[in-house]
């Protein structure tokens, strides 16, 4: 039995020299080499290819190289496949450290002092502490809970938000429609780790945006397509906002002219919140195919029905 590695292929051959110290009985291919199809029963991709069991027809588990699988098909994707979504501790390390440098920077408003600095201005502001300010997390799951869990160590007040029911430790979480509204009106700065869905579609947009206290911020690292861009600026415009990072955008890259570019309450990325590493990536993959053989859920198995 073999596994297919079908994305980065610098990282591939990280994940094969890791592979071959660790699990030496198992043979990892680097696609588009992948030797007998017959023999290849787990696949490890940002996108499978077309026609993927015509391709592998002994393909037991489809694994995603990303904490989603907003970047599938899920429909051109056999029900009786499984798919597994990444839950790498380098993955979510990754993401902690972007988010809490984000809310830092906000909470200490660094944005508006590197705007002074470009424009020559020495002017102290007014310091807000973080037990004054209101940290709200849309999303609660791997990511969201860590996010939270190091973000109430620095004294800040954290609540998350999840369209279902979830308990934290320490931590107040609100859940469903029902709840979002108040929600939003206790958050200072909004954190979206929401998965890509036809509901959180265009979620952040001015409806959002003017329920959550004037001259607050929005940090996105989600999907692009979850922000309206155009509202964005405009509430950012009018100081509903008083500013944004933003990790992800729709489309990526932007335009060469987008106004995002030199917004000054904007910081933007180039979607390098985090990412999947090979080290710790590899043994989360080999603890999900041994719970696979023994007939155990693996973690982070897609519930097609949410499409998450």
């Amino acid at each position: 039995m073999s596994i297919v590695y079908k994305a980065d292929p610098v990282r591939g051959k990280r994940w094969q020299a890791l592979l071959a110290g660790k699990a030496p009985e198992r043979r990892l291919h680097l696609w588009p080499e992948y030797g007998d199809p017959a023999a290849v029963r787990y696949l490890v991709a940002w996108q499978p290819p077309e026609h993927v069991m015509a391709c592998f027809p002994n393909l037991q588990v489809l694994f995603s190289t990303g904490a989603g699988v907003d970047q599938l098909d899920l429909d051109r994707i056999p029900a009786e496949l499984p798919v597994v979504r990444m839950i790498d501790p380098g993955l979510t390390q990754g993401m902690v450290e972007y988010v809490v440098l984000a809310v830092l920077a906000l909470q200490r408003d660094m944005p508006a002092y590197l705007s002074q600095q470009r424009a020559g201005v020495w002017q102290p502001l007014a310091q807000r502490p973080a037990a004054r300010t209101r940290v709200g997390v849309m999303g609660v799951g791997e990511l969201g809970r860590s996010v939270l869990e190091r973000l109430a160590c620095f004294g800040f007040a954290c609540e998350g938000w999840n369209r279902s029911p979830k308990q934290m430790d320490g931590v107040p979480v609100s859940s469903g429609d029902q709840a979002l509204d108040a929600f939003l009106a206790r958050t200072d700065i909004l954190i979206c780790l929401l998965p890509l869905t036809p509901a959180t579609r265009g979620l952040l947009n001015t409806t959002l945006f003017d329920q959550l206290p004037r001259g607050a911020a929005v940090v996105n690292v989600a999907r692009g397509p979850q922000l309206v861009i155009d509202d964005l600026l405009a509430a950012l415009d009018r100081g509903q906002l008083g500013g944004a990072v933003l990790d992800v955008v729709d489309p990526e890259p932007l335009p060469a002219d987008h106004p995002l570019w030199t917004h000054p309450r904007v910081w933007l990325t180039p979607h390098v919140a985090s990412a999947t590493q090979p080290e710790t990536a590899l043994d989360a993959l080999l603890a999900n195919i041994e719970r696979f053989e023994h007939g155990e859920p693996m973690q982070g198995e897609v519930d097609r029905s949410r499409g998450y």
